[in-house]
């Protein structure tokens, strides 16, 4: 993951995931990319965002509509990544979802 994503013209819906996560691996950088490889074949699936410094971690992934994003929630591998994160791999997290309404973006 590198880069801005790629989005179309708003309105479209941003997901923001930031986490503070536990000292061990556990198996969490495996599983993180496997998401995100399985994120980006889903149906309303537009791109993703993601940052982690020493303590602090934010990710967005960007989608079509809440209904992509509620299927990407419920998606069973996406749910054993859940709960796996709430028993091993996050102190803390939150989740926001919001409407992009409007977009600017720079590029030298």
């Amino acid at each position: 993951m590198s880069g801005l994503a790629k989005t179309p013209q708003p309105p479209y819906y941003a997901v923001i995931f930031a986490s503070e996560r536990t000292e061990n691996d556990k198996g969490y950088e495996k599983m993180s990319e496997k998401m995100v490889e399985l994120a980006s074949q889903q149906k309303g699936f537009l791109g993703i965002e993601s940052a982690r410094d020493e303590g602090l971690g934010i990710t967005i992934s960007y989608w079509e509509s809440v209904e992509a994003i509620k299927q990407w929630k419920e998606h069973s591998a996406h749910q054993v990544a859940q709960d796996r994160g709430k028993k091993e791999w996050y102190k803390n997290f939150a989740v926001r979802v919001c409407k992009v309404e409007r977009d600017r973006f720079f590029e030298m």
